[in-house]
């Protein structure tokens, strides 16, 4: 009962602040100087032209009444249509929106893997050089921000030691028998490794450069969580039982441990999606952050509303999953 009144709670709170994003979206853009239909048309454009061109789409309206058709639209599935790119929103947000999926899961994967092995290294090899090495390696990982890691991953192997792809999804030359646009996933289903291979040669970069940082956060909030329950009376137990010291670790602290860092992992998640904006930009990559940024500079307003009512859809989304598994792995707030 309680973890069904925590999941109604949540939806109704999750309605209030999507409505909440919209209003605000759809308000400060348009109070913002700059005029998009003057931006689509040639220099030798009329006034008759513009106010045509206006009237087509709506804007020639008080703001209230453009957002009452916009969100009567947006509840029968029409964002609307992009001004510069003259295609549906909706269609274009998810065809990008797989790309940064697949870059952002990874970005976690690898992040969990590194953060989660410093953390479980610096826990067995508590007050030694190592763990002080440890900690040293997340101080530099948390003060240099993703995008910096990303002209860093550049240079060295990008330029320096070329080994990996620094710019795009996948190689233009390729055969891509693709009917999704879930490149990565479907290329593993479909076993055709090589476009693995080259998807991953384009990911790799990417992905490292937004999981250092979350994997200095994942890894100090673990360890000392480690550290903390270590010094429990069960662990103690297990100790007195025989057990080593690396399955005292991984076996019965490291399951009472992970909660906080699970919580955190998820609500880290989310801003890691938003991060990919600048990532995908610097290495050139098809995702819906590098979309974001044409549609900011075109003041391309029915595609920006739609790739901020997506980011936040995604964002109250994983941090209600968060809150939900949370809730049901805890057994203090499984039973109320």
């Amino acid at each position: 009962m309680a973890l069904l009144q925590t999941l109604l709670l949540r939806m109704i709170t999750t309605a209030v602040t999507l409505l909440g994003v919209a209003v605000i979206v759809f308000f400060v853009i348009r109070v913002v100087p700059g005029n998009p239909i003057a931006m689509m048309l040639p220099p030798g454009a009329t006034a008759e032209d513009i106010a045509t061109l206006t009237a087509i789409y709506g804007l020639d309206k008080s703001i209230p009444q453009q957002f009452l058709i916009w969100a009567g639209g947006v509840l029968q599935g029409d964002f609307g249509t992009s001004i510069t790119l003259k295609q549906p929103v909706l269609a274009l947000v998810l065809g990008r929106l797989p790309a940064t999926l697949e870059l952002s899961v990874l970005a976690l994967g690898m992040a969990i893997l590194i953060g989660g092995a410093a953390a479980l290294t610096g826990t067995r090899l508590r007050e030694t050089r190592v763990e002080g090495g440890i900690d040293i390696a997340q101080g530099v990982a948390l003060s240099v921000p993703d995008f910096l890691w990303g002209l860093v991953l550049i240079l060295v192997f990008g330029v320096l030691v070329p080994v990996f792809q620094i710019s795009g999804r996948v190689t233009p030359s390729l055969q891509l028998p693709f009917v999704t646009d879930f490149y990565l996933v479907e290329s593993v289903v479909r076993l055709r490794f090589d476009l693995t291979l080259d998807l991953l040669s384009h990911m790799l970069l990417p992905a490292l450069a937004l999981a250092i940082p979350l994997a200095a956060i994942i890894g100090q909030l673990l360890k000392q969580s480690l550290k903390e329950t270590m010094h429990l009376d069960y662990v103690t137990l297990a100790r007195t039982q025989g057990y080593s010291e690396a399955k005292v670790i991984w076996s019965q602290a490291l399951p009472n441990a992970i909660l906080p860092t699970l919580t955190l992992v998820g609500v880290q998640f989310t801003f890691l999606i938003g991060g990919t904006v600048i990532i995908e930009r610097l290495f050139s990559y098809e995702g819906l952050g590098n979309m974001a940024i044409d549609a900011v500079i075109n003041r391309d307003l029915p595609l920006i509303q739609g790739i901020v009512i997506l980011f936040a859809v995604i964002f109250t989304g994983v941090n209600l999953l968060v809150d939900l598994t949370y809730a049901a792995l805890n057994p203090r707030l499984r039973h109320g």
